[in-house]
């Protein structure tokens, strides 16, 4: 027991000063692992990953990913900027690359290493859905994402290690604990979390795409078309990482409005479709 109290006093220590600001939300995060710690290792994964699968160079359709990235990375960059974060991205190494694979995905590392699956594609359909997804996935970066879950597991993994020595006098409770608390911390904290960072990652990336001249509302528009891939093939919200695309629907056509009068601040007034 006074193992477990020590802990518990040490962990609150650890929160007092392991937090970082999100920009766009001004709220303080989790931020257990430095990102000294964290860009160094994305980029060399980066470059394996890229190591290991065909990258598509040359075509249009990667000249496009690399359009919109590069679009997409100076909004993040007049935002940060006028928002009072100027040098935030400093430490960011910025790249875009488009990958052949049939799986309907895209995702940004921490320090802005991009890739977008050709598989994605013909769901994006053109500029602006495809600014649509870069905007989310850099979106995570930006707000430290990554971070904050490789965060949130360390303390998921302290929780255990505690509850495990309290109970280390009785195995019977024990177990029944680490089923428990496997279940619980899973459903009512870490998918909630990931779901939290997604909704997050939608609101940012609208932001983020209307700065960079492209229409919001086209948001809506490709999640409309990932519910019809979908084929009803979901499980219940409360049991995924991800929102709904019922719900991230409702949620973009109704932040559409504010993300263009972000977007007039920086004199953009005409919406790409």
């Amino acid at each position: 027991m006074k193992f477990s109290k020590s802990l518990s006093i040490l962990l609150l220590g650890a929160l007092a000063v392991a937090c970082s600001t999100n920009p766009f939300t001004g709220k303080q995060t989790l931020a257990l692992v430095p990102n000294s710690q964290i860009l160094p290792m994305a980029f060399q994964q980066y470059q394996e990953f890229l190591s290991e699968h065909k990258v598509v160079n040359n075509t249009a359709d990667a000249r496009m990913v690399k359009s919109v990235g590069q679009k997409i990375a100076a909004a993040a960059e007049r935002y940060l900027t006028a928002n009072g974060y100027a040098g935030y991205l400093a430490d960011y190494r910025w790249e875009y690359n488009l990958v052949d694979s049939k799986e309907v995905n895209a995702w940004c590392m921490p320090g802005g290493k991009i890739v977008v699956y050709t598989g994605i594609l013909p769901i994006t359909k053109d500029e602006a859905g495809l600014a649509a997804v870069m905007g989310h996935e850099v979106a995570h970066a930006l707000a430290n994402h990554g971070q904050q879950r490789m965060s949130a597991a360390q303390l998921q993994q302290v929780g255990a290690v505690a509850g495990n020595i309290a109970l280390a006098n009785n195995p019977e409770n024990q177990q029944i604990f680490n089923t428990a608390y496997g279940l619980g911390t899973n459903v009512g904290v870490m998918l909630p979390f990931s779901r939290s960072h997604e909704t997050e990652a939608d609101h940012i990336g609208l932001i983020l795409m209307a700065i960079a001249g492209y229409e919001p509302a086209v948001a809506a528009e490709l999640w409309q078309r990932m519910q019809a891939q979908e084929n009803g093939n979901t499980p219940p919200e409360f049991l995924s990482t991800h929102p709904s695309s019922s719900t991230r629907i409702q949620n973009i056509q109704a932040w559409a409005p504010e993300a263009r009068a972000e977007a007039r601040k920086f004199g953009v007034t005409n919406f790409k479709r």
